[in-house]
């Protein structure tokens, strides 16, 4: 059973190192992961599932490993401990699974990891019978949390990687609102793949697989907290706590 999630932005820069002399600037949105993260570990999880969007959609074992390498740095991080029967080395986690694996590294959570890798576009119906499955237990564990990587729009000013739209903010708006009281508007369910392509939304796909989840579980029971909310760089952040 999914006993709570949190949900985070993945942008590299949330990682000190990359952010370099502007580590500063996501001091608050890191503050707010810390705290969300800590809701799932005070659940007592069996395991934690880091659900994120990437180029190739799948499991990704214990011990999986990523990189922050491309963006300048030299620094790499894991899925927790790799599995003593563990075989070849898995694929590279992709960046959003990347930054989850530093922010539970950054909790100091040792228990067991795994990372799902969903595809950013198209449809989310196979991925969210996925999730419902893991939320399940479908490793053995009874109590399983989530953490949720995804950013907002990234076309809320001219030096946004998607430039200005104009209906960045209010989409942004309906997210953080539906973030903070377990999509009971149906919000993030419905989120068209179309809209979420043109304002550069990553985080569609593992918000409708939390809230599939979540749903299997506990209706629309359960207690939502949205701890951050900003849009720094023109991209829209959120942070949130479900328990």
């Amino acid at each position: 059973m999914l006993v709570a999630a949190a949900v985070c932005p993945c942008p590299p820069l949330l990682v000190p190192e990359v952010a370099a002399d502007a580590a500063p600037e996501l001091d608050a949105a890191r503050t707010a992961c810390d705290a969300a993260i800590g809701a799932v570990l005070a659940a007592d999880p069996d395991v934690l599932w880091v659900i994120g969007g990437g180029p190739r959609p799948g499991v990704h074992r214990p011990g999986a490993r990523g990189s922050f390498q491309p963006f300048g740095v030299d620094l790499d991080v894991r899925l927790g401990a790799p599995e003593e029967s563990a075989e070849a080395e898995t694929p590279a986690l992709p960046v959003s699974l990347s930054v989850g694996a530093w922010l539970l590294a950054r909790a100091g959570w040792t228990g067991e990891t795994r990372g799902y890798e969903v595809a950013e576009s198209g449809p989310v119906s196979a991925g969210a019978e996925g999730a419902r499955r893991l939320a399940a237990g479908s490793t053995g564990a009874q109590r399983v949390g989530f953490l949720v990587m995804g950013d907002g729009t990234a076309c809320r000013t001219v030096k946004a990687p998607g430039y200005l739209d104009e209906r960045a903010e209010g989409v942004d708006a309906r997210i953080a609102a539906s973030l903070g009281t377990l999509d009971r508007d149906g919000y993030l369910a419905q989120l068209d793949a179309g809209l979420a392509g043109e304002l550069k939304i990553s985080g569609r796909a593992p918000w409708q697989l939390l809230t599939a989840a979540w749903a299997q579980d506990h209706g629309h029971h359960g207690t939502a907290r949205l701890l951050y909310e900003d849009a720094p760089y023109g991209v829209g952040y959120f942070v949130a706590s479900w328990t």
